[in-house]
């Protein structure tokens, strides 16, 4: 039954009770016993009749009613109309019927009475909040035990069917509501608060609105289930084309709802790349940042000229404070029309232009976080980001910026990376050895390895130029170099990031892991490795994997040799044990070693693990 009643259109939900209203009057007035309490009756259904009529006026003439509450009051006051019905029938007899029917009609008009007066002061809350200028904080009966019900109904009502300024009150409220716990999410999301709020972020004529209103939706969708309410509302085309076309103190809150909802929900992530929202976002964050133009570059530098630079970089860096020298040009991304031929956006510009830095750089950092999020385990975002200048904007802000925008920059960076580990098409198209925007990143991240101290930024980086190690032909080994020298570093975290990193260079997925392996022993990468499988050591799985690597690739090393590398590796046995990975490579890794050590007999051992 419940099925076929939310079938209903609300002008039939209102019609039942009126009718049977009608019902309970007339047998009011036919009754022959207790006719002044059935006339009692009679006048609180009365009432409760005329307001249901008055609720009927307004569903009708209003274009857009929220109708949760009216059928949820409406459904209350229909089980007490049934029972004034049931009580004033009893009343048609006298004398001797009436007591087989009935021997207590004073309590039970006492507690009907009771129970019409409720339903009339409900019908009166909810006539208030339709012809209220402003959400009513007053409690009907029926949420007497939840406040937060009547709450949550008269702010969403306000936001459907208010006026402007009092639907940004009533938005901004239930984002208060929303943020104090989960279960206010989730009378907002069950009482149908996601569709007004979604419809108040496009009204355009109106940016506090449309802030409000990504506000709330922001402090509402803190779940997977939560975001799916959004996405089933049609939100996401809705949220792309404010983004797109909005002043910047909107996209700043929109651009927190993408990252939020992009993060929570992988459906949403490729939603959004139906919607191709890298494009506004890479357009903002390149917002006065003049980037290198890639017609410039001749295509004949290789990355070997990136160790160059690096090189150079170590030279010069008191000159320029760390940063990277640069070609500039007079191009910049986001003063460039949409490749879609668009200029969604455009009338904004200058408005933009007035904005202040600290606005500015509030936007950058909300969208450098969304592609963060967006690129995460996305082949489509990722690739979408890359075929764009989103790269080349990328490198130039891990080179000029610091703090959350340059971090975000680099984890964007890091997550198209890992992607394009696993994805052999997106390493050629966007890593190639002759593109300008690769060569670029790959030159930020060289050189945020070896000159900043910060863990932080350190990490991403070296992950990044681990995910790529397939990328890196033979000749260009000594791109490994910025990953040994973190091999001894004081940072347990960076040290087991370097030999996590370098692992992939010689592992056996990689062709070229013997001249890698060989490039690692010349960078005098063999003694500090030594030190990461010291029983004590956070990194010594990270440790003993590169090892067994280099065990395999160049156990003839004099390097392995002179550092006992057979001990080192024999003493990490209960470790190789201990790990999936390690318990196949292990032996092989001891019986290769044993082969070449002074002294060893691997066929009188067994190193079976």
């Amino acid at each position: 039954m419940a099925g076929v009643d939310e079938e209903k259109t609300l002008q039939e939900e209102l019609s039942l009770p009126i009718l049977l209203a009608d019902r309970v009057i007339k047998s009011a007035q036919e009754a022959e016993a207790s006719k002044q309490d059935c006339s009692e009756l009679a006048k609180q259904v009365d009432r409760l009749s005329q307001m249901l009529r008055s609720t009927v006026r307004i569903a009708s003439a209003a274009p857009s009613v929220y109708e949760r509450p009216v059928r949820r009051i409406v459904a209350d006051v229909m089980k007490n109309l049934d029972r004034a019905l049931t009580l004033v029938r009893k009343c048609k007899h006298s004398g001797v019927l009436r007591q087989v029917f009935s021997i207590t009609t004073t309590a039970d008009f006492r507690k009907v009475s009771n129970l019409l007066e409720s339903s009339i002061g409900d019908m009166k809350w909810l006539l208030s909040i339709f012809d209220a200028d402003g959400a009513n904080l007053s409690l009907p009966p029926i949420a007497s035990n939840d406040p937060i019900m009547s709450w949550v109904w008269s702010f969403i009502a306000t936001v459907q069917m208010g006026q402007i300024k009092p639907r940004i009150d009533a938005a901004n409220e239930l984002a208060s509501l929303a943020r104090d716990n989960d279960r206010n999410k989730k009378i907002i999301v069950d009482e149908g608060g996601i569709t007004p709020l979604l419809k108040l972020l496009k009204e355009s004529s109106s940016p506090e609105a449309q802030v409000a209103a990504a506000n709330a939706l922001f402090n509402v969708a803190t779940d997977r289930e939560r975001v799916r309410f959004v996405v089933e509302g049609l939100g996401i085309p809705m949220i792309v084309q404010v983004l797109n076309d909005s002043p910047i103190k909107v996209q700043v809150s929109v651009v927190k709802l993408v990252s939020r909802m992009a993060e929570l929900d992988y459906d949403s992530q490729e939603e959004f790349a139906r919607e191709n929202v890298t494009r506004p976002l890479v357009s903002l964050l390149s917002m006065d940042t003049v980037l290198d133009d890639p017609k410039l570059h001749t295509g004949k530098n290789s990355i070997h000229s990136i160790v160059q630079i690096n090189k150079e970089l170590a030279s010069k860096a008191p000159n320029f404070h760390g940063h990277a020298p640069t070609l500039t040009t007079n191009s910049s991304f986001s003063s460039h029309h949409h490749s879609d031929g668009s200029s969604r956006g455009g009338h904004f510009r200058k408005d933009r232009e007035g904005e202040t830095p600290d606005m500015k750089l509030e936007v950058k950092v909300g969208c450098a976080e969304a592609l963060w999020k967006l690129c995460k385990d996305s082949l489509t975002n990722s690739r979408k980001v890359t075929e764009t200048k989103g790269m080349i904007c990328l490198a130039k802000i891990i080179e000029k910026e610091e703090g959350d925008l340059q971090y975000n920059c680099l984890m964007t960076v890091m997550e198209i990376a890992a992607v394009a580990e696993k994805s052999s098409d997106l390493r050629r198209a966007a890593f190639k050895t002759n593109s300008p925007a690769a060569k670029a990143v790959l030159d930020q991240l060289l050189r945020v390895i070896q000159e900043e101290s910060r863990p932080a930024l350190q990490i991403p980086a070296i992950k990044s130029i681990g995910c790529l190690a397939r990328t890196f032909p033979a000749r260009e080994t000594r791109i490994v170099g910025p990953l040994v020298s973190r091999l001894g570093d004081r940072n347990i975290d960076v040290a087991a990031e370097a030999a996590t990193a370098l692992a992939k260079f010689v592992s056996p997925e990689n062709f070229n892991r013997v001249e890698h392996s060989k490039a690692i022993i010349e960078f005098e990468g063999v003694p500090p490795l030594m030190r990461l499988l010291k029983p004590d050591c956070q990194a010594q799985v990270q440790g003993t994997k590169l090892l067994c690597y280099l065990a395999l690739n160049v156990g003839n090393s004099k390097a392995l040799e002179q550092a006992r590398a057979l001990s080192a590796l024999e003493g990490a046995r209960y470790v190789a044990a201990q790990n999936a990975e390690l318990r196949d490579l292990f032996p092989k890794a001891i019986h290769h070693l044993a082969l070449y050590q002074p002294g060893a007999h691997p066929h009188r051992q067994s190193y079976a693990t």
